[in-house]
């Protein structure tokens, strides 16, 4: 059964209200989201933190459509995906969320056009061979990938696979970026790299929610959203500010840079 057409543009991309979450071990019962409202507006930037046990990895897995609540309702890009069986949450995340993970998952014998051009396959697109490979080649293109098209992923550093994952991501121009500690595995010169192209495309307008442990990583983000216990403990809009780098003349231009900030667990919860 096909999923419900779209809301109209004006709804947020994602919201969730009232998300719990249960995992039944024998008999035992493990809260793992105790009740999550969230609301994400389209072009927003997001990035969730908490430690181990928080809930963060439930709550992404939510997000991406790879598990159901136990209760309350998420709507993603104004379908109500809470309910949906299998097949339609299968659906539904080919078509509306980009996936990035921390270990890349590029197909070791398949070169960097055809990596990207995967979703395009398992989708209900009916693109030719030609107008897929025309996709793979621009999403390429937009993470500096230009040119390294036919290159295997033994062929490139971790931080260009990650730009694979990257592309691979937005070939289907999906509602949502979804990044999953994408630079867990890059140091942190690269690290760099890769976030400037999540706030590249951010600034374009692509929606990002972006998971990690990281302060420095989330300060790139324009909002983050602490997580702890299952439930939200502080939500906080990040001010971009713009300063000046102390070898920089006079009259240069000046760099963008994130106010420095700290994310400790405020005195009460947020419901």
């Amino acid at each position: 059964m096909a999923p419900p057409q779209s809301a109209p543009a004006t709804a947020p991309v994602l919201e969730i209200h009232d998300l719990t979450k249960v995992y039944r071990m024998g008999e035992v019962e493990v809260h793992a989201l105790k009740g999550i409202n969230l609301s994400v507006e389209q072009g927003e930037f997001v990035a969730i933190m908490g430690p181990s046990g928080s809930g963060k990895s439930t709550l992404m897995n939510i997000i991406g459509c790879l598990d159901r609540p136990t209760a309350g309702t998420y709507r993603l890009d104004g379908i109500d995906v809470s309910r949906l069986d299998r097949d339609q949450r299968a659906e539904i995340r080919n078509d509306k969320i980009g996936f990035v993970f921390q270990s890349f998952n590029l197909l070791a014998r398949t070169r960097a056009t055809e990596n990207v051009e995967l979703p395009l396959l398992y989708g209900n697109l009916g693109l030719t061979a030609p107008e897929r490979a025309k996709r793979s080649r621009e999403a390429l293109a937009r993470v500096g990938l230009a040119g390294r098209e036919d290159h295997y992923p033994s062929q490139l550093s971790g931080g260009q696979q990650q730009r694979v994952a990257i592309a691979r991501a937005l070939v289907t121009d999906p509602a949502i970026l979804l990044a999953d500690e994408p630079t867990g595995n890059l140091d942190s010169r690269t690290s760099e790299e890769v976030i400037g192209i999540f706030q590249g495309l951010n600034d374009a307008g692509k929606t990002v929610i972006l998971i990690t442990h990281e302060p420095d990583i989330a300060a790139h983000a324009r909002r983050v959203v602490y997580v702890r216990d299952g439930l939200i403990w502080r939500d906080e809009r990040i001010v971009q500010v713009r300063a000046k780098h102390p070898d920089a003349a006079a009259e240069g231009p000046e760099p963008a840079v994130a106010f420095p900030f700290t994310i400790a667990p405020p005195e009460e919860v947020v419901r």
